[in-house]
C-alpha cells in the first residue's frame, strides 16, 4: 500500500560514534609509533597473526541487520594476538601496542584488495576491531608481562578462567561500542542508546561465543605447542565462514530480487518514486523501537518493500497509491494479491504472511504486519496532507480501537520526534 510524501529526517552522524573512531586512530598513531620505536617483539608471532587477521578480513562477508560479526575469523586471531603469552612453553608476549599496530596493519593490508574492488573499509567497524582488541590486550598484556598473572592464576584450570572472564569483558566493551555505530548507522531516527545496547547484547548469542573460544583457544594452543597450533584451531572457524559468504551471496541475490519487486509498482505508475524505500526504512526503525532483531527485522524490511506489489493486478491504479483510503474490503483484496505474488517468488514464506495480513485488524495480525501497515498509512495520510505529519500521527491515533495498534504508533511517533517531523521528499 503506499504513500504520498511522508516521511522521516534521517539520522545525523552520532558525535558518540565520531569520537570512538577518533579514539581509535590516536590509539593506532601512538602503536605505530612506540612499534616503530622499538622495533618489533616476536616479529614471527606478529607476522602470523598478523596474516590471520588480514585473512580473516579479506574472506569477511557482508552484515545483514542483526547479525553480530561478518569476520569471525578476523576477531577471532585479534583477540588470540592480545591474549597472547606464551608459546611453547617461551615468554612471547608482544605488549598492548603491539597488538594495536598488528591489528590496524593487517586490518589495512585486508583493505587493499577489497579497496580494488570498489569496497570502501568501514571506519565504525575497524575502529570498532582496534579499541576492543587494544582493550583485551591492556587487560592482560601487563599482567603477563609483571608476572601477577601466573601468580595469581597459575598456568591450569584458573588461568583459563582469568581468559575467559578477560573475554567477557571484551565482548560487554564490543558491544558498547557497537551499540554506538548502530545508533549512527541506523536508517531514520536512531534508537535510544539503551535499546541500541540491549540489541547488541542479545546479538551477542550469536556467533560471539565461537569466536571469543575460539580466541581463547587460540592464545592457549600456542602456548602449548607454538604456531604450529594455529592453523589447526582457526581451520574449523575459516571453513564455517566460507560456507556463511556463500550463504551471504544467496541473501543478497534475494534482497536484489525483493528490490527490484518493489520497484515494479512504482516502473507500472501505481505508487511514487520512493515509496517502498520509505516504508521499507521506516518500519524498520520503528520494529527497533519496538524490539525486533535479526531475521525479524529483514522479514519486516522485505514486506514493506514489497507490500504495494498486489497493486499490480489493479485495472485503474489508486490516485496516488494511497490505498490506506480505500475501502477495508478492497484493501484487503490487494492484500491477498499481493501475498500470492510475494510467494511465487521464492523469498520467505513469512513475508508474504505479512503482506496478506497488512489490512487485518491489528489484534489478527503478526508484529511486523502491524507495523507495515501504520507506517504505510502514515506515508499515505501524508501524502494527502492531512495537516501534515502530526495531522497523520493523529490520524492514526484515533484508529487505534482496530485498525492500528496503540503501541506502534507511539512508537512510530517517538521515532519522528527523534528525527524531527520534516515530511521526507518523494524521491
Amino acid at each position: 500500500m503506499n504513500g504520498g510524501h511522508g516521511g522521516y529526517a534521517g539520522a545525523l552522524p552520532a558525535p558518540a560514534a565520531l569520537a570512538v573512531c577518533g579514539a581509535a586512530l590516536v590509539l593506532a598513531l601512538t602503536a605505530f609509533a612506540h612499534t616503530l620505536a622499538h622495533g618489533l617483539q616476536g616479529p614471527g608471532h606478529a607476522l602470523a597473526f598478523g596474516l590471520l587477521v588480514a585473512l580473516g578480513e579479506t574472506v569477511r562477508r557482508s552484515a545483514a541487520p542483526g547479525e553480530r560479526e561478518p569476520a569471525p575469523l578476523g576477531a577471532a586471531g585479534a583477540l588470540a594476538y592480545a591474549l597472547l603469552g606464551d608459546s611453547a612453553g617461551r615468554p612471547t608476549g608482544p605488549g598492548a601496542l603491539q597488538v594495536v599496530a598488528v591489528v590496524v596493519a593487517a586490518q589495512l593490508l585486508a583493505a587493499v584488495p577489497r579497496s580494488a574492488r570498489g569496497h570502501r573499509l568501514d571506519p565504525d567497524r575497524a575502529a570498532r576491531r582496534t579499541l576492543t582488541a587494544g582493550f583485551a590486550a591492556v587487560c592482560f598484556q601487563p599482567l603477563y608481562a609483571s608476572g601477577h598473572a601466573v601468580r595469581w592464576f597459575g598456568d591450569g584450570p584458573r588461568f583459563a578462567l582469568f581468559l575467559l572472564a578477560l573475554l567477557a569483558l571484551t565482548a560487554l566493551c564490543d558491544a558498547l561500542l557497537a551499540a554506538l555505530a548502530a545508533g549512527r548507522a541506523a536508517p531514520g531516527a536512531p534508537a535510544p542508546y539503551g535499546q541500541l545496547l540491549g540489541g547488541e547484547l542479545r546479538a551477542l548469542a550469536g556467533i560471539g561465543p565461537a569466536v571469543g573460544a575460539t580466541g581463547v583457544v587460540m592464545a592457549l594452543g600456542v602456548a602449548v605447542a607454538g604456531l604450529w597450533a594455529l592453523p589447526v584451531l582457526c581451520g574449523p572457524l575459516l571453513l564455517t565462514q566460507i560456507a556463511f559468504r556463500r550463504y551471504t551471496d544467496v541473501r543478497t541475490t534475494c534482497r536484489q530480487t525483493v528490490a527490484s519487486l518493489a520497484r515494479a509498482t512504482e516502473i507500472a505508475g501505481h505508487t511514487p518514486p520512493g515509496h517502498a524505500r520509505r516504508v521499507a526504512a521506516l518500519a524498520v526503525a520503528v520494529g527497533r523501537e519496538v524490539g525486533l532483531t535479526g531475521p525479524q527485522l529483514t522479514v519486516l524490511e522485505h514486506a514493506a518493500l514489497m507490500h504495494d506489489i498486489g497493486q499490480l493486478s489493479l485495472l485503474d491504479p489508486v490516485p496516488g497509491g494511497a490505498t490506506a483510503l480505500l475501502p477495508a474490503a478492497e484493501q484487503r483484496r490487494i492484500a491477498l494479491l499481493g501475498g500470492a505474488v510475494v510467494r511465487r517468488t521464492g523469498v520467505d514464506p513469512q513475508v508474504a504472511a505479512v503482506v496478506e495480513q497488512q489490512a487485518d485488524p491489528y489484534r489478527e495480525q503478526l508484529p511486523a504486519a502491524r507495523i507495515v501497515r501504520t507506517v504505510n498509512a502514515y506515508e499515505d495520510l501524508c501524502g494527502e496532507s492531512v495537516s501534515g505529519p502530526l495531522g497523520a500521527l493523529e490520524h492514526l491515533r484515533l484508529g487505534t480501537g482496530r485498525d492500528h495498534q496503540p503501541q506502534v504508533v507511539e512508537a512510530l511517533g517517538r521515532v519522528l520526534a527523534r528525527g524531527g517531523l520534516t515530511p521526507a521528499g518523494s524521491g
